[in-house]
């Protein structure tokens, strides 16, 4: 091959290089960062209560931990407000009575944490694994959303379930001391 050739073939290798720099720095300009992106990170769902662009009002990673159908639930996740105004979210399932929490102006309430709000269902009308069609509430805005349930069985949200309240006791009252059968009290045991 002669000079001339070898010394083509680089200059294209330089411009395919430069080309392709250019494209790849270009498309990176134009793609959205993702870290600004809003997601759910873990097994929940998020709503937004005044539609899929506007995210003023939101329920993010919204889940419910229930040992089973037809019983108590805890309900995990976050409640965002990023309006000027302080607002109450009321989410309902169905066969529950309706929770309502309050979250301040510009605010995020957790739900269910250590450092957050207690919020329970009294009752989960779908079993661990299947969805509860809920409706999330904002004065007169709502959206319907399916509602994950979860149990124990991963151990991230085994200390998430509603503790059992357990029937009290019974006490049944001690057998009377018959006296012996000759009449006179029985000896002793220090006797």
């Amino acid at each position: 091959m002669s000079r001339r050739a070898t010394a083509a073939r680089g200059a294209r290798t330089i411009a395919v290089a430069a080309v392709s720099a250019a494209g790849a720095l270009l498309l990176a300009a134009c793609a959205p960062t993702t870290t600004t992106l809003t997601y759910d990170p873990s097994d929940g769902v998020g709503v937004s209560v005044l539609g899929e662009e506007q995210t003023d009002l939101r329920g993010i990673n919204l889940m419910v931990i229930s040992a089973a159908e037809g019983e108590a639930g805890n309900v995990l996740g976050a409640l965002a407000n990023e309006t000027a105004d302080d607002v109450s979210f009321t989410l309902e399932a169905p066969g529950a009575s309706p929770v309502t929490v309050a979250v301040p102006a510009g605010g995020t309430v957790y739900l269910g944490t250590e450092t957050g709000q207690a919020v329970q269902l009294d009752t989960v009308d779908a079993a661990p694994g299947e969805y509860v069609t809920a409706t999330l509430t904002v004065g007169a805005d709502s959206r319907d959303f399916e509602l994950p349930v979860l149990d124990g069985t991963l151990p991230e949200y085994a200390d998430y379930l509603p503790v059992a309240v357990l029937p009290s006791p019974v006490v049944s009252p001690s057998p009377a001391v018959s006296p012996s059968p000759s009449g006179s009290p029985s000896p002793s045991a220090t006797e």
